[in-house]
């Protein structure tokens, strides 16, 4: 476990606000913000606090974050209140609480495979999440809703996408009557609108069925058997307004050979992008992932 000190004092307090990027750029377990022990008079003058007190310990044991711990400040302190509010300021909490089970919605289109691996693993309890409802824009896998007892809702797009602003109004009003949290597309094969990604930053998480950045768009499988390519592979990640070019969770690969055509590629495929797309779901739902930039950190 990495580890390391921040001494916080009045000439210091508001570099607070570069911790985060401190932490994602070392990949820092732990950083532990302590007071300064003043020594003569001029450390006791950068004091932020005016009396004794105990220390207040951040994430539990077991948190998927880094831990920060803080000390208690006096925030009749000007520097001690400017400090702690630019840390506030500059950077996004999310405050996550165990009784409260994340709530994820999938998206489909004619593809089973994931579908049905998602919804294994979610009916014998190895994620702590609910699945209120599972969207389409097909009509072809009711029946795999139908024996998982989820509801399915189907919204058709027109080839010319003419009713796509209005499906997608409608599909995100469903989402927040639901209170969905993330959305997990298995195979969905419509581009998200930036208005739902917005929406949704870093919440909805996409399979691609290609080692990315190799082999981007339609029909990857396909490229790499034209390419001649000795392994194909699948990635996880978050959906954003460039195609197949968000931050990635989780990738794995699969040795093929000159005797495989694209549809044995295909069919290799699948298993591979049901394993890799349930690895990242797994990630998600247990909070074990922190974006920055364009890519993540993921702890173990």
């Amino acid at each position: 476990m990495l580890s390391t000190t921040f001494v916080a004092m009045k000439s210091n307090v508001h570099q607070l606000s570069k911790l985060p990027f401190f932490i994602a750029q070392h990949l820092v377990d732990e950083v532990n913000v302590s007071n300064i022990s003043p020594t003569d008079e001029e450390s006791q003058n950068e004091l932020l606090y005016t009396g004794l007190v105990n220390m207040y310990t951040g994430p539990g044991k077991g948190s998927v974050l880094p831990t920060v711990r803080l000390p208690f400040f006096d925030m009749n302190i000007p520097e001690a209140a400017d400090g702690i509010r630019s840390l506030m300021q500059k950077q996004n909490f999310n405050l996550y609480f165990n009784d409260e089970r994340p709530r994820m919605a999938i998206f489909v289109s004619k593809m089973s495979h994931c579908l049905y691996d998602l919804l294994a693993r979610y009916r014998a309890g190895e994620w702590e999440v609910d699945i209120p409802c599972i969207v389409s824009n097909h009509e072809d896998l009711r029946y795999v809703a139908e024996q998982f007892d989820i509801p399915y809702y189907v919204w058709s797009i027109n080839k010319d996408h003419s009713n796509k602003a209005e499906v997608e109004a409608a599909e995100m009003e469903l989402l927040k009557k639901e209170g969905v949290t993330s959305i997990v597309l298995a195979r969905y094969m419509q581009i998200i609108s930036d208005e739902m990604i917005k929406a949704y930053p870093n919440k909805i998480i996409n399979i691609h069925h290609s080692f990315l950045p190799a082999f981007i768009g339609a029909k990857p499988y396909h490229q790499a058997w034209m390419r001649g390519v000795k392994i194909i592979g699948a990635t996880s990640h978050y959906v954003t307004a460039e195609l197949d070019a968000g931050p990635i969770i989780e990738q794995d690969v699969v040795r093929i050979s000159h005797k495989d055509t694209p549809e044995s590629l295909v069919l290799k495929g699948r298993d591979l992008e049901k394993i890799v797309l349930s690895r990242a779901v797994t990630k998600h739902i247990e909070r074990k992932i922190l974006t920055y930039h364009n890519k993540t950190i993921i702890f173990s």
